[in-house]
């Protein structure tokens, strides 16, 4: 699945991708402008330990030892996508370079590039400026790319927590996308995380969309088949490889898109949410070793040693969460999530649950997908069976946008998070920005 995925976004991986790199630090940041040179390699910066450069006949021995250590700093151009909306809530698609200030932690930036994109049409307003050029290197003149039309879509079907009664629901819902939100000239790709197994180059081809939803079906875990299952010390063993698998999917999509520049990124992300310790009263009743010990019906009995390491279940997945989020913060892409299942009940007929287990179980699954859209800047649409209003919504927020570029001038490679606000002098106009974006931990490169 890996390889699938990695294979989803190479055909538009046209774009060069430079790194901020502290050769003393070890700092890798990866987000650079589109049709930037590719930077020039410098010398490496003496490490602790190292030999000292010997003296050369022509280089006396003191010149050489009073030589400063060379370090490899390169800028990058960070990107984030805006939204201005006037009172009535219509899109603003006139506003200047000079109406629009951007905040990095509470820095003022200067704005590098400026791109419009109205109606899916890509409008070049400010062009970002090439690096400085070094003494005695020549490099060749920068080449300007044509504005593309599109939008780019992907779409990811976690069929591994998608109810299988809920199939045909399912499948309707993704024929709402292929003709509400996918347009001609928008380019989209699918992947999957279970049975489906559906892994789909981008294209342009809506044929191939109509193919793979003849194909998708839920593979989720029943309530039964959760609370009969045997569980470690973390709880339902086979509840987190699932959500694991589902976000390592994710997350090597994500790490893909950070190559694609200068477009919004939109991630349509199909699933019924995660809760990490599920049922938790009716899988402890339903343990075989509490049932021959004689406990299960006995409501004084409390082993504070049966549900150690499950305290901890939020807290696990609202890291995970983070962790899926910040990537979407670094490759500038926006997921929408959608829960298939729409306005949810009580559990089925066949279903012998408490209502207040489900009901906490229904409200944690949501939150989840609530969290992931919140956090990269889209929308979750959950619990609710107006997906046509949904999708509409989620056109025009991908039609109709700005694309803002700026070289940090935070001096402090170490500060992983870094606080954006995008603000506007005209008034009657409010900006939706995306509030932060994360730098990769030292050693951790893309792939």
């Amino acid at each position: 699945m890996s390889l699938e995925v990695r294979r989803l976004v190479g055909a538009v991986a046209v774009v060069s991708v430079a790194a901020v790199s502290f050769a003393a630090s070890g700092i890798d940041l990866r987000a650079a402008a589109a049709g930037s040179p590719a930077p020039v390699a410098q010398a490496p910066a003496q490490r602790p330990g190292q030999a000292q450069p010997q003296a050369t006949p022509s280089q006396p021995a003191g010149e050489a030892a009073q030589k400063p250590p060379t370090f490899q700093v390169e800028v990058n151009l960070v990107t984030t996508d805006v939204i201005a909306r006037d009172r009535n809530g219509q899109f603003v698609a006139n506003l200047d370079q000079k109406e629009i200030e951007v905040y990095e932690d509470g820095v003022k930036q200067t704005i590098a590039s400026m791109t419009l994109v109205h109606g899916g049409r890509v409008i070049n307003q400010l062009q970002p400026p090439p690096p400085p050029v070094q003494e005695g290197i020549v490099l060749p003149p920068t080449r300007p790319q044509n504005d593309t039309a599109g939008r780019i879509f992907l779409i990811v079907v976690d069929d591994l927590h998608l109810d299988f009664q809920n199939t045909g629901r399912i499948r309707e819902l993704f024929k709402k996308i292929s003709q509400q939100l996918i347009h001609e000239g928008d380019m989209f790709g699918i992947v999957s995380t279970g049975p489906s197994s559906l892994a789909i180059d981008l294209t342009y081809d809506r044929r191939r969309l109509d193919e793979a939803i003849k194909k998708i079906s839920g593979a989720g875990l029943k309530p039964t088949e959760i609370i009969e299952a045997p569980s470690g010390a973390d709880g339902p063993s086979e509840v987190r490889y699932r959500a694991h698998v589902a976000f390592s999917t994710a997350y090597d999509l994500l790490r893909n898109l950070e190559r694609v520049q200068n477009r919004r990124k939109a991630i349509i992300y199909v699933s019924n949410g995660y809760d990490f310790n599920p049922f938790p009263e009716s899988r402890y009743e339903a343990n075989p070793l509490t049932q021959m010990q004689g406990y299960a019906d006995d409501a004084s009995y409390d082993d504070p040693f049966a549900r150690q390491g499950q305290q901890f279940a939020d807290a696990d997945l609202a890291r995970e969460l983070a962790e899926l989020t910040r990537q979407a913060n670094r490759a500038n892409a926006t997921i929408y999530t959608i829960d298939p299942r729409g306005l949810v009940g009580g559990p089925g007929i066949d279903e012998n649950l408490d209502t207040v287990e489900w009901g906490n179980y229904i409200r944690k699954s949501q939150d989840s997908l609530r969290v992931i859209a919140d956090l990269t800047g889209g929308i979750a649409v959950i619990n609710q069976n107006d997906f046509d209003r949904a999708l509409k919504r989620i056109d025009a927020e991908t039609s109709d946008y700005y694309m803002l570029g700026y070289y940090s001038s935070n001096p402090d490679p170490t500060r992983r998070t870094r606080k954006v606000e995008v603000k506007t002098t005209r008034d009657g106009v409010s900006i939706w920005a995306r509030s932060s974006y994360s730098l990769k931990r030292p050693g951790q490169g893309s792939k």
